[in-house]
């Protein structure tokens, strides 16, 4: 199907300003970008009406179906967080519920403008299956804990489960979904099951994301206890030796910066979450120096309430300049960066990410007609520091429309809107 988005502005690092233009989509791709009309006729023409068309948002940190725990457990340092709330509740998991909390996670992340997400969780199967139902994309993965420096890693269910996760899923979809290696954090995995999940991502090609130095006290006790940073710890054990996207960094050491910018390393910036925990707040300009990927996620909304990649850009772009009294630390263009092109890069995902003829249709049509948003003397800027979600009209996934103007096309809300408060209800009965 071809559809012709007409008369609006895009991003400034296509090269348009303030002028007005034409793109055509052609099935899954972006074929035409500029001020006169394609020669091609187009199946349907949308009148954009001034707003900006912009590179739809990659969440490269999330949990999502931590939905149903939306609430529960606020407040709190992540250590009491983890181990009086969430840890006791996830042990009441099962197919059924992962996969409304997936479901309501991917209706929440369509309607603000995500087109992926890469996720770490259990009952990959129940995920997998939203994922398809619903047209958005996803690089899922089977989280890994181990404590017993004698685990056999050939009969461990969890890696097992991640293995045929990767054997049955992955590139499903038309490559829509795909499968990721993981270990849960260094201070959740003996050494022997991080060597054999690296060894592993790299024998099956695929990557492997993780926890990394998310708290002052985890880092501090890896020093005390293993003689090294996290960041050390994982790359002696070849952890860094695949493509890997590592969530948090709150607290990594200039040399440990080097290792990841080293490694190829991604690292999804969580802002609201590791502000909600109290955290701390990520070296977001030494890794911008360094080279390092940096990308954008929400983590899951236990600790930060809602599945908001704009959100989060916003507050990155904001905290830095606070937390270093220097407000070109961060700027609008590379915001937008760290949401789009840098997600699409740490999910492996080449040709996505980027508003080009040739790149994947992953589109989202931005209000620039709300009050919020007028006069706009900068489109980025308007993108990153005023608009909000409300102001998401249409979210397109691989040239397929999944929401516009306030109706999903792939998912009948109503119904699974009532479905998930009925399991979301009667969760800890």
């Amino acid at each position: 199907m071809k559809i012709l988005l007409k008369n609006v502005h895009l991003p400034e690092e296509c090269g348009y300003g303030l002028q007005s233009v034409n793109v055509l989509v052609d099935g899954n791709f972006i074929a035409y970008i500029g001020k006169d009309e394609p020669a091609e006729r187009a199946d349907r023409i949308i009148d954009g009406k001034g707003n900006l068309l912009s590179t739809a948002f990659y969440n490269a940190h999330c949990h999502s179906a931590m939905t149903l725990f939306r609430g529960y457990g606020d407040d709190l340092p992540l250590r009491e967080w983890l181990d009086t709330k969430i840890l006791p509740a996830e042990e009441l998991l099962n197919e059924q519920r992962v996969y409304y909390g997936s479901m309501m996670a991917i209706a929440e992340m369509i309607k603000n403008g995500v087109v992926s997400f890469s996720d770490m969780y259990f009952f990959l199967d129940a995920t997998a299956r939203a994922v398809g139902e619903s047209g958005i994309k996803a690089n899922i993965s089977r989280s890994v804990v181990s404590f017993d420096p004698e685990l056999d890693v050939l009969t461990d269910t969890r890696i097992a489960e991640g293995v045929d996760a990767f054997k049955k899923w992955h590139k499903a979809y038309d490559g829509r979904l795909l499968v990721d290696m993981s270990v849960h954090a260094e201070y959740s995995n003996v050494e022997k099951c991080c060597r054999y999940v690296g060894e592993l991502a790299r024998d099956l090609g695929t990557g492997i994301q993780l926890h990394l130095s998310e708290t002052q006290s985890e880092h501090d006790k890896c020093v005390e206890t293993r003689g090294v940073t996290p960041t050390e710890f994982f790359a002696n054990a070849g952890v860094l030796d695949v493509p890997v996207t590592a969530a948090h960094c709150v607290y990594v050491t200039d040399s440990d910066i080097q290792i990841l910018a080293e490694k190829g390393v991604s690292v999804a910036h969580n802002p609201v979450s590791n502000l909600k925990l109290g955290s701390g707040i990520m070296p977001y300009g030494k890794m911008k120096a360094a080279g390092v990927n940096i990308a954008l996620g929400t983590d899951g909304v236990a600790s930060n309430n809602k599945l908001s990649v704009l959100r989060d850009m916003q507050y990155a772009a904001l905290i830095h300049k606070g937390n270093t009294r220097n407000a070109a630390e961060t700027n609008a263009a590379d915001m937008i960066r760290c949401a789009t092109l840098n997600g699409a890069k740490a999910q492996g995902r080449a040709d996505c990410g980027r508003l080009a003829v040739g790149y994947r249709a992953d589109l989202i049509l931005v209000n620039m007609n709300s009050v919020n948003n007028i006069p706009v003397f900068s489109y980025d800027s308007a993108l990153t520091y005023s608009a909000c979600e409300a102001d998401v009209l249409m979210t397109m996934c691989d040239g397929r429309i999944l929401y516009e103007n306030g109706e999903y096309t792939s998912i009948d809300i109503e119904r699974l809107t009532a479905e998930a408060k009925s399991v979301f209800e009667h969760y800890f009965d």
